[in-house]
């Protein structure tokens, strides 16, 4: 493979946070962080789940000393989110890096409880949005223009499934679409946050006082994780890619997100990029790179986020 996280220097002193570490990519991607000597929290819905992958990943690291911990958040309850950086933030000055990883793909139509936003949208796009938000204070008080601190977004080749518009202000819940416009639209959302936090706090942003980030939206390739079994598509399909050799591990998934979370060669002028497997800059559809659309998006979220004072 033209890249392996093997390479990444030493990270003793750098902490991390990866949301759905406890399973999947995001899973990999805290050990091999956690195995560089960061130290690493795993953003985790179910406590037991990730103390369970904690003990795994210890269990794992062949005597490496581990420095890892659960940061519990559940994405379909926002609230929970903004909890979750307020924990964070009392525990640790620091965040060099950022890994907004944890998702669900193609599910079936459903509505959070509490906040009512549809569960793609709000797992995949809303709670990363709300969190980064509240870690943009940590993150750019870490980063210098040496070291920036970094925000990577595991999106997916599947944002070409958004609507036409690319983001339906007009029907978020997607009632007029499906699964897969749903899952797009969420997944351009993840493309459209990181041109836009590179628009604001990257090596040429505007917002001088949250300067030294960079950041990133990550495709990390067609990956054989539970994700595809919560997806309501048929099983058989997926049978088929697996005997086809389309999957790739958990493992090779995770290989992207380090090299734009911690990896030396992402430079400055990849901020704000698109990447595919492995640690590839690519173009996304034409409505990932409109500047318009980006803005109009951050500026409803903004909105939103704010008549729900959860910012």
């Amino acid at each position: 493979m033209p890249y392996n996280p093997s390479s990444l220097p030493s990270l003793k002193g750098a902490v991390f946070l990866v949301t759905g570490g406890n399973t999947g990519i995001g899973y990999h991607t805290a050990k091999h962080l956690a195995l560089k000597g960061a130290r690493v929290y795993i953003g985790s819905r179910s406590p037991k789940k990730g103390e369970d992958a904690v003990q795994k990943i210890k269990s794992e690291a062949a005597g490496v000393d581990i420095d890892i911990h659960v940061l519990h958040m559940d994405h379909m309850v926002l609230s929970s989110v903004v909890g979750a950086a307020a924990e964070f933030k009392s525990k640790e000055t620091r965040l060099n890096g950022l890994v907004n990883n944890a998702g669900i793909m193609a599910t079936a139509f459903q509505k959070s409880e509490i906040d009512g936003f549809e569960a793609q949208w709000q797992t995949n796009y809303l709670a990363h949005w709300l969190l980064t938000w509240h870690l943009l204070d940590t993150l750019a008080s870490t980063g210098t223009s040496v070291t920036p601190a970094r925000v990577v977004n595991v999106t997916s080749n599947g944002h070409n499934f958004a609507p036409k518009g690319g983001i339906d202000f007009h029907d978020l819940d997607q009632t007029k679409g499906g699964i897969w416009s749903r899952y797009g639209m969420s997944k351009l959302g993840n493309i459209l946050h990181a041109k836009k936090l590179n628009q604001l706090f990257g090596p040429d942003g505007s917002n001088k006082e949250k300067a030294g980030i960079w950041s990133a939206a990550v495709h990390p390739g067609a990956i054989d994780t539970e994700l595809n079994t919560q997806a309501d598509v048929p099983g058989f399909v997926q049978s088929m890619l697996r005997c086809f050799g389309v999957y790739k591990t958990p493992d090779e998934g995770s290989f992207t997100s380090l090299f734009a979370v911690a990896g030396p060669e992402f430079e400055q002028r990849d901020s704000g990029g698109y990447f595919v497997p492995v640690a590839k800059r690519a173009t996304p559809s034409a409505y990932a790179k409109d500047e318009k659309l980006s803005n109009e998006l951050w500026d409803w979220t903004e909105s939103e986020m704010r008549s729900r004072k959860l910012i």
